[in-house]
């Protein structure tokens, strides 16, 4: 709520960074903080990482990569989500490093992901990008780690408990 409520953050530059295991809220806190952002006069902007990093590469193809980070400078907050599903390949991180590297103390980034930072040499190329882009994402950084179960695998635990132990009229489900 700390981070919501006061966006002193967003004008410092800093970046929010949130980890933990799918199906934990990562994106929906992500989704209310950019809206918070937005109540608060801030623009922000949401992006899934692989489809960020699709337009990011189109850009390149096309030679115009700086004026999409440049257009992107308009947001005071982006928001990077399951940036552990982008593939690790030259072209993929490439761009995606670029785009840290270029926001670094200049506007700042919300990051969620599956894996913690001792994980992310498998999401980009080689070990010094990897270095250089974790390095430049938690200088000046907010770090949410969340340690908990998937709401979906209780809400799916539930679901099953509830429906062995209605009566099997109910369930439409008969014996064979």
């Amino acid at each position: 709520m700390h981070l919501a409520t006061d966006i002193s953050w967003l004008e410092r530059a800093e970046n929010c960074l949130i980890f933990g295991p799918s199906g934990t809220g990562k994106t929906h806190i992500a989704i209310g903080l950019a809206r918070s952002a937005i109540e608060r006069g801030k623009r922000a902007k949401f992006f899934s990482a692989t489809s960020l990093v699709q337009q990011l590469q189109q850009a390149k193809l096309l030679l115009v990569l700086p004026a999409m980070l440049k257009k992107l400078d308009r947001y005071d907050l982006l928001v990077i989500d399951d940036l552990g599903y982008v593939k690790k390949s030259e072209a993929e991180t490439s761009v995606l490093f670029e785009l840290i590297a270029h926001r670094y103390e200049r506007r700042s980034l919300l990051v969620t992901a599956n894996q913690p930072f001792s994980q992310w040499n498998a999401i980009f190329a080689d070990d010094m990008m990897t270095v250089a882009a974790v390095d430049r994402l938690v200088h000046h950084a907010l770090i949410v780690e969340i340690h908990s179960e998937s709401y979906r695998k209780r809400s799916a635990a539930k679901h099953s408990e509830k429906t062995k132990a209605m009566p099997e009229k109910e369930t439409g489900l008969g014996r064979s």
